[in-house]
């Protein structure tokens, strides 16, 4: 989201839509919400195979696009029942109803279902209807028959938040979620990607460790000690072989070198001290030496 500093990027408890409600009597701001997730629509459709519908008369006519009409609509009644259903019982009466639909809502439907006081978000994607269901519970329906209060999810709150001509549509509060949001704010696009890069590696270096059951240490742990030890191999042996040990060893003292120039400390100098700490032992064997990149001094990593 383009919008504010990268210090307001915040985590959500439940899930941002970017999409809102199509309807400007619909309520924008809802608490104690149950949410209904379906792949229903709620209106008129063509039809999958090359068919054609005949009439004689205008009358016909108008009699077939009234039943088209009552068809949708009787849809549209079995949501608001299982609604007032809900919303009726004894210490829900100030529960909330919201709809979100993988397939579109006609006018006269939003119309319909705005009266009744619920927000409808309609054609949402796919990817969002699996993340709902992993977020506020329930169940998402492919048709609005034999509906029950055990297919709805719940959330603390829902409402709609309007920036510049894009509506979103916040899910919070809800309970135990297991799909959840990162919401990326910063006054520019190439912010925004920054922040989404490094928290694709963070969330990647977490996987690993868990995948792996193991952590390298950074802060140049790992190349002081690969050094010390590549240097204690090369002792051992002999020939051109020795020369390559001892070039790769140097070869991997390029990434605490960067480390100190970077932090503004002389990269020798600093080598030779984390050297020596390594080599005095001042470690135990479970303990890593290190870069106080602030000191520039050998340090324990905890």
């Amino acid at each position: 989201m383009e919008n504010e500093m990268e210090s307001d990027t915040k985590f959500i408890r439940g899930l941002v839509l970017d999409h809102g409600g199509r309807h400007p009597d619909m309520p924008k701001n809802l608490t104690n919400v149950f949410v209904l997730t379906c792949n229903v629509s709620l209106e008129f459709e063509k039809t999958e195979v090359n068919s054609g519908l005949f009439y004689k008369t205008a009358a016909e006519r108008e009699a077939l696009l009234q039943a088209e009409r009552e068809y949708i609509t009787r849809r549209v009644l079995k949501i608001i029942e299982l609604k007032k259903q809900v919303c009726g019982e004894k210490g829900k009466e100030d529960a909330s109803f919201v709809v979100i639909n993988q397939k579109g809502i006609d006018p006269p439907s939003l119309d319909l279902l705005a009266k009744n006081g619920i927000l409808a978000l309609r054609r949402a994607k796919r990817r969002n209807m699996e993340r709902l269901q992993l977020c506020c519970g329930g169940t998402a329906v492919n048709s609005v028959d034999d509906l029950t209060p055990e297919v709805l999810g719940w959330a603390g709150s829902v409402y709609e938040y309007i920036l510049g001509e894009d509506k979103y549509t916040f899910i919070e509060d809800c309970k135990n979620p297991k799909s959840v949001t990162l919401l990326l704010k910063g006054p520019n696009k190439h912010s925004v990607g920054q922040i989404k890069d490094a928290i694709y590696d963070g969330i990647r270096a977490v996987f690993n460790v868990l995948k792996d059951g193991a952590v390298v240490p950074g802060a140049g742990a790992f190349e002081i000690a690969a050094y010390c030890t590549l240097k204690k191999l090369a002792d051992t042996v002999k020939g051109r072989a020795k020369l390559g040990v001892l070039a790769f060893a140097e070869a991997i003292l390029v990434i605490p070198k960067t480390l100190a120039v970077n932090a503004g400390h002389d990269a020798q100098k600093v080598i030779v001290k984390l050297v020596e700490a390594y080599n005095n032992n001042l470690s135990s064997s479970t303990d890593c030496i290190g870069l106080d990149l602030e000191s520039g001094e050998a340090c324990i990593l905890q």
